[in-house]
This record gives C-alpha cells, structure tokens and sequence, in this order.
C-alpha cells in the first residue's frame, strides 16, 4: 500500500526556522477579526487558544488544527524523542487543539501516543482518531482491538476505515461498535485525488461522521466536489497533508512571505498554507504531522486570530495559480 510523507518533512529538519516570527508581535497581528467560515466559534480576544469547529453529526467542538502522527510518532523508547513529542502535544492542548491521528499503518505511532498520553494524564483531553487497515471482519476487529490497547484509551472517538480498504465490511463493524460505545464516531479516509470518485460515492450513499482527505493550497481538488458534499451531508472533514506532504513548504523555503500575509496575522508560509485550509467553511480540523515543538507552535498559530473570508481565499489561491 502506497504511503504519504508527513508534512513537515521530519524526520529531516525544513529550513523553516526562518519564518517562524512568532513572539510578542505575533500574538499582537492575531488580534480577532470578523469570521466568515460557518460553524466557527471565536476565539479569545487574547488570541491565545484556536477557534473550534462543530462536529456536524454531534455539534461537539473541535479545535482547526491538530497533530499527525506518520513518521514523527514512530519513535523508539529515548527519553529525549519521547519528551520532544509529549512538548508537541502539550502545546497543541495548551492551544485549544484536541486531535491526534494515528494508524496501524504507522510503525510505532500508536504506541508511542498511548504512552505519552498516559503519562501525561491527557486522555481525557485527546480527541483520539486511529484506522482499520486490513481486509475481513474478524482480522479488522483484531486490528481495531489491539489499536485501542496500544492507545490505552477506553473509547476511541473516531475510528475510520484507511483508504477505503475493504469499507463494506469494515463499515459494518464500525456501526456495531458506535451502537454498543466502543467508539464515538466512524469515517472514511484517502490521500490521493485518484480516490475522490470512490469517496464521493461513499459520502452519497452511506452515513458518516467523518472523512479525511488531502487538501491544501497547492492541492484544491477537494474544493470542486468533495467539500461541498460534505457541507451538504453533514460530514466533518479532516485534513491530511495541508503542507502537499511537505512539498509546499520546500517550494517555498527560499520565497518572502507576501504582503497580504501580514493582513491575515501569518508570519510564516505554514501559517499561511493551513489559514487556506482550515478557512474553508467545511474543513473541522487540519492534521499535520510534526515531531518538533517549534513546528507545532507555528502550527497552533494559524488556527488563531483571522480566518481569511472567501475574497481573501481567492486571492491566495488567484496569486499561488500566478506564482
């Protein structure tokens, strides 16, 4: 199965120290401004926690940004990695971010966010979204279950069938276990434009909580029919890859940040590529994946202050197709 980098490029460091600008006259640019994206609710006049973002199905709030877990969770048991990590997620809670996405399918990454979420006693502060990744009903229980102890988490909030493998039957587990509370909602996820077809099919024909799928700046696919059916089926809709897999930001490395960056309180190109995504009116949470304290402060950042209004989107999408 074909697999997506994380979008920080970690393990290897981005030369994105540069933009990070953050600070004093950061949090003074995030003063609040009038939000335009529906089912958003405003932050603190401080500027110091993200907005949140209604669960369609359940009206639950959720912060806009959250923390991936490919590649940057699949740590071994070094005390210096561990610490670095629980600082990421401390910071994303201090923020007013709850989700942390994790799956089978990425090495040691549950294990390592059961750990640090039991030792930091944050569970009950974690809105904790995993996978079921292989085929048969009995193989996917087996695999749900042994998910849920590596997370030690009583109730996984959101279990999602990964890229679509064998979802008829999956999808029929993950409604049983909803019923019965060992989850508290279910979803689809993909990656790749090519899947778009099958999601939509998926969306229009079966009830959902959630779907994730990629979307960024460079990456507007999603926006032509996926995020409105969302809209339009009440499905919350998480984000992999706001980054383009960490392409986006090597792209951009060497490039000043545009006038109008400063008009929406960024200080960095990531704070302006996730203000693209999570601006979108239909986006509940993007999921970046990140290992480095720094990187997630930045993140953080951008879900606070001002959400550019829909004139503001098509300029930065007008500029980025000109660029």
């Amino acid at each position: 199965m074909k697999t997506f980098p994380n979008d920080h490029g970690d393990p290897a460091s981005m030369p994105r120290a540069r933009f990070l600008r953050l600070g004093a006259a950061v949090a003074a640019q995030l003063a609040i401004a009038p939000l335009h994206a529906q089912g958003v609710a405003a932050a603190p006049a401080a500027a110091t926690r993200m907005h949140q973002r209604a669960i369609p199905s359940s009206g639950e709030q959720l912060g806009i940004i959250g923390c991936g877990t490919w590649q940057t969770f699949d740590v071994g048991a070094a005390a210096e990695d561990r610490k670095r990590l629980a600082d990421v997620l401390q910071i994303m809670f201090d923020a007013g971010g709850s989700v942390v996405d994790s799956s089978p399918m990425y090495g040691r990454s549950e294990a390592v966010t059961g750990d640090l979420l039991t030792q930091m006693g944050k569970h009950d502060r974690a809105f904790v979204a995993t996978k079921v990744w292989t085929r048969g009903a009995a193989e996917g229980v087996r695999q749900m279950e042994e998910s849920m102890r590596l997370l030690q988490h009583k109730r996984i909030e959101l279990m999602q069938i990964h890229n679509l493998v064998d979802w008829r039957t999956h999808l029929k587990t993950l409604r049983a276990w909803k019923a019965e509370g060992r989850i508290k909602y279910l979803g689809i996820t993909h990656y790749t434009e090519s899947a778009f077809g099958e999601l939509e099919a998926i969306m229009k024909a079966e009830k959902l909580d959630f779907v994730q799928l990629n979307y960024s700046l460079g990456d507007r696919a999603a926006e032509a029919r996926l995020l409105p059916l969302a809209a339009e089926r009440g499905i919350a809709v998480l984000v992999n890859q706001p980054f383009g897999g960490g392409g986006l930001l090597r792209s951009l490395a060497d490039k000043p940040l545009p006038a109008w960056a400063n008009d929406i309180g960024c200080a960095s190109w990531a704070q302006v590529l996730l203000k693209y995504v999570v601006s979108h009116p239909a986006v509940t949470c993007a999921i970046p994946g990140t290992s480095r304290p720094q990187h997630m402060r930045d993140n953080v950042a951008a879900g606070m202050g001002i959400v550019p209004d829909a004139a503001m989107r098509r300029r930065m999408a007008d500029e980025w197709r000109s660029r």
